[in-house]
């Protein structure tokens, strides 16, 4: 009788059997039921769930009008990126820290940088972060912004090759069969535009498809930071002891380092002129001023969302959130900015989305199978 007990130990998962992002990346119902809080978990994703799109639908708005119309009479565009970014990330470390604070409990870290590794560890994560953003930008220049959000889908695609590459995760065909989806929903909408150029001369045309090339190449090097920014974020919440880092640690300290490093660079770098012609722009074009506030206010409150996501569910569910949110994005701006899309563009956009349903359906239907299989076993046992 006494060695019944001894079947409990399942509970704590041996040190070097699973790969750890296997573990942070666990689906959010397998972890919402192993909870003693489930309703509680459920309840928590569907404010996540809300307050990630209305935050960052509002966000995607502002960031489209702010790098791609023209303020003023004399029809000017902002340019510039590092000093948004930097914006942002001021706002988004004054909300991480009020955000830490006030979640606070006993089992929670109670520094921001709790230790030198920790603090080398977060810097490499938000210099991957900050190396993302301006390439993500730099190609606005190159391709319209429905191909930006449309591309930004594929996070999948480099989330996938780190972690099989960095961690030597193996994924499922289907895995492979949905990113091949995705990536080519891009690549149809990419070359199928709503309104083809007529030809004119062989050099003007090779001209523009080298244009759109170079920005495709920008973007694919703005997906591969934000996906290496997820894995590392991955890695430090798996193999971190319980209760030394949190989402809203992480978010605080991010944040922090970010506007460290783009501040520096705007305010040391004897090369850079961008601060300086940012401030002269946004004295000529007041508008511009309050969109940038309003853009880095709704940036800083969708992270609170994005971080305690990260921290509870893992980045693949983030991924899957973020990915349906994109769509949003997408009609939203369709709508409120006067895009148009062709057959093709149209049918690109099904690809990618169509690719991540199905992911998203498999994902339940293996859930299911769990449930299903874990109330037979405690059937057999009774």
């Amino acid at each position: 009788m006494a060695r019944v007990k001894q079947a409990n130990p399942k509970r704590i998962p041996p040190a070097n059997d699973h790969d750890p992002i296997t573990e942070a990346a666990e689906s959010l119902t397998h972890r919402a039921e192993a909870a003693p809080d489930h309703g509680s978990s459920i309840f928590q994703l569907i404010i996540c769930v809300g307050g990630i799109y209305v935050s960052f639908l509002l966000w995607a708005l502002l960031q489209e009008r702010i790098t791609t119309t023209a303020y003023g009479p004399d029809n000017r565009i902002f340019r510039h990126a590092l000093v948004l970014n930097t914006v942002q990330s001021l706002f988004a470390s004054i909300s991480g820290y009020l955000y830490f604070r006030l979640s606070a409990s006993a089992s929670s870290p109670k520094r921001v940088f709790p230790s030198l590794a920790a603090t080398l560890r977060l810097a490499l994560v938000a210099t991957t972060q900050t190396l993302a953003s301006p390439f993500g930008y730099a190609s606005l220049k190159h391709i319209d912004y429905i191909t930006y959000i449309l591309a930004k889908s594929c996070k999948l695609l480099p989330v996938m090759f780190l972690h099989v590459t960095l961690f030597r995760r193996r994924y499922p065909l289907y895995k492979y069969l949905v990113v091949l989806a995705v990536s080519a929903g891009v690549a149809v909408f990419t070359l199928y535009p709503s309104h083809p150029k007529k030809a004119k001369k062989a050099s003007a045309a090779t001209t523009a498809e080298k244009d759109v090339a170079w920005g495709m190449f920008l973007l694919s090097c703005n997906l591969l930071f934000d996906g290496l920014t997820n894995t590392i974020q991955d890695d430090i919440f798996a193999k971190a002891p319980k209760g030394s880092v949190s989402g809203p640690q992480m978010m605080a300290a991010l944040n922090t380092i970010s506007s460290c490093l783009t501040g520096a660079w705007l305010l040391l770098n004897p090369w850079s002129s961008e601060l300086g012609e940012a401030a002269k722009f946004v004295l000529e074009h007041p508008k511009v001023g309050l969109d940038i506030l309003g853009f880095a206010f709704c940036g800083a409150v969708g992270q609170v969302f994005i971080f305690h996501t990260l921290a509870k569910f893992g980045s693949l569910v983030l991924v899957t959130v973020t990915v349906t949110r994109k769509m949003l994005s997408m009609i939203f701006s369709v709508i409120a900015f006067g895009h148009s899309l062709s057959m093709m563009q149209m049918f690109g956009v099904g690809l990618v989305f169509s690719g991540i349903g199905w992911e998203a359906e498999v994902k339940r239907q293996s859930e299911l199978a769990k449930k299903a299989a874990k109330m037979n076993g405690h059937v057999k046992k009774e």
